[in-house]
């Protein structure tokens, strides 16, 4: 039996990417079109590298990640079950310190524990699953 070369993980690192670009574009409910208009990535190009069929650059990947407020590293993360709050909470701190009082940065940071501490609670083994967690933007259940 053989094993995978650095070949397959760059394949799998891509079409982790491709995937990740493509449901956070879904999830914004942002069009091909839309995002192209934004970015000025022509449309074919974005379907190309959604599919996996064609690389993104550094640039496009900084711009996408621009317009859809979501750090590059989330998009470029091998973790599976990467959360984007984990990545903009590294961020925050840096970007925010001149906008932010000290106490409010804390406050933030709490809050960004608790989220992590739900995410936790709600991915234990013999978790209650008898109540849901809706799901984002008002998604009828």
């Amino acid at each position: 039996m053989t094993t995978p070369g650095p070949e397959a993980d760059n394949l799998g690192d891509a079409n982790l990417l491709s995937d990740r670009l493509k449901k956070t574009r879904e999830y914004l409910n942002f069009s091909q079109q839309w995002v192209s208009e934004r970015t000025g990535i022509p449309r074919t190009a974005i379907s190309e590298i959604e599919r996996g069929s064609r690389r993104v650059d550094s640039l496009e990947l900084k711009k996408l990640a621009r317009l859809y407020r979501y750090p590059v590293g989330y998009f470029l993360d091998e973790d599976l079950d990467a959360i984007p709050a984990e990545h903009a909470v590294v961020a925050l701190p840096r970007k925010l310190t001149t906008n932010l009082r000290p106490e409010d940065l804390t406050q933030v940071m709490k809050f960004a524990q608790f989220l992590e501490m739900s995410h936790q609670a709600e991915t234990e083994p013999g978790g209650d699953n008898d109540h849901p967690v809706p799901e984002r933007r008002g998604t009828a259940s």
